[in-house]
């Protein structure tokens, strides 16, 4: 009876999960905006605890200067951190938080490559990434304490959260995200930085850079955001349809200046 009951529970939840993600791919989304407004906020909470926050005034500057013309184009109030750590690593989470380590500065030359790892991470959000794979992981184990394991980030559900929330890295586990969520997230961030006024095809030299970057051994960024040559010709072919939309942002007065 009890099986029965709890089949019953996930049928109902599953049907009233469906969404459509903005590229038009059906997901499952269970979990509430509120609920992982929350666990973002927790998440970006435990990281600022963990991890030194960059002081200077000029990396900030330069940070924030890329980042706001980025978040401008989605709206809302995001809060903007970097973090004095020499892994080439960026992430954005659910409530509007942006992490930047000053390691990617060394790797995205200049701001157009900056905006592209941004405007990707953005796009992840705005593509409700991180509540598709927490709503997966819900429904296979029947539900986790997540806001609980939250506030114990180190525990074994804690990391498996930390890696759905995509900075798991941090806390000893890696979740990557799918190939159909990078592409999502490499498109739909393409259009992000472009209708922001950055200059899209510094997109591929960035991936470029972060290939080389690190030697033999991928930076982190890569360990979880697999890129390769069909990355590569993507974004190559959407290159035209983003210098249109960099093109009408000039026209409209967008010139992003920002510098290290």
């Amino acid at each position: 009876m009890r099986n029965r009951l709890t089949a019953f529970f996930l049928a109902v939840v599953l049907a009233n999960g469906c969404a459509t993600s903005p590229t038009g791919r059906s997901q499952l989304l269970l979990m509430p905006d509120s609920e992982m407004d929350q666990m973002g906020l927790q998440a970006f909470t435990n990281i600022k605890k963990e991890t030194p926050v960059e002081t200077s005034p000029t990396t900030n500057s330069y940070v924030q200067c890329v980042g706001k013309a980025i978040t401008r184009e989605v709206g809302g109030s995001w809060e903007i951190v970097v973090f004095r750590d020499d892994a080439a690593n960026a992430f954005a989470l659910p409530g509007r938080k942006i992490g930047v380590n000053t390691g990617l500065l060394k790797v995205a030359e200049n701001q157009h490559q900056l905006a592209t790892v941004i405007g990707h991470e953005v796009a992840h959000v705005l593509s409700q990434h991180s509540n598709e794979r927490v709503s997966q992981q819900f429904a296979v184990e029947q539900g986790l304490g997540l806001i609980t394991a939250m506030a114990s980030p180190r525990s074994a559900t804690g990391q498996t959260l930390m890696g759905l929330l995509g900075v798991g890295a941090e806390y000893g586990i890696l979740l990557p995200y799918s190939r159909i969520q990078e592409s999502e997230a490499d498109i739909l961030g393409l259009d992000l930085m472009a209708r922001a006024g950055f200059d899209p095809r510094e997109s591929v030299k960035l991936w470029v850079n972060m290939g080389k970057a690190g030697g033999g051994k991928p930076p982190e960024f890569l360990s979880t955001h697999p890129s390769d040559s069909s990355r590569i010709r993507s974004l190559n072919a959407r290159i035209p349809m983003a210098l249109n939309l960099q093109s009408k942002a000039l026209q409209a007065g967008k010139h992003p200046d920002c510098h290290q």
